[in-house]
């Protein structure tokens, strides 16, 4: 497991723009990682007023940022002051709103390498049904 003072050593976003709150999993092409959705989160005040839904491009951000950690934690020694870069975005869908008191979990698994460019596919979950799933493509 990987706190959030550890995912912060690999991650240069901070709040209110760092989407994970912990790393349960890691393997040599997956992540396993979760975000808390609270109220107070700033993006609700606007996303809706009265009915406030997690917006979907975040939760692909946070899909892209356990994918950056796990490139990151596996990077070598020479790579560690390297950004992973966000590419493309591939077979988007949006299944369920994600509300405040949600604990979204966010499954990766890398689909290819080509030298510095990865594809991978996420799905992210609430109470185990997908809420959202997509295929990205990241570099370093």
């Amino acid at each position: 497991m990987i706190s959030i003072k550890e995912i912060m050593n690999y991650l240069p976003h901070r709040y209110p723009f760092l989407l994970v709150d912990r790393v349960l999993e890691t393997g040599e092409k997956s992540i396993v990682t979760i975000k808390n959705v609270t109220i107070n989160e700033p993006f609700f005040q606007g996303h809706f007023p009265g009915e406030p839904i997690m917006p979907g491009v975040l939760i692909i951000e946070a899909m892209a940022q356990s994918w950056g950690i796990l490139a990151m934690h596996d990077a070598p020694a020479d790579k560690n002051n390297s950004d992973v870069r966000f590419l493309g975005i591939d077979k988007c869908r949006f299944r369920k709103p994600v509300v405040p008191g949600d604990q979204i979990r966010f499954e990766l698994e890398g689909i290819s390498k080509k030298r510095t460019i990865w594809k991978f596919s996420g799905k992210a979950l609430v109470d185990g049904a997908v809420v959202a799933e997509a295929e990205l493509m990241a570099t370093m």
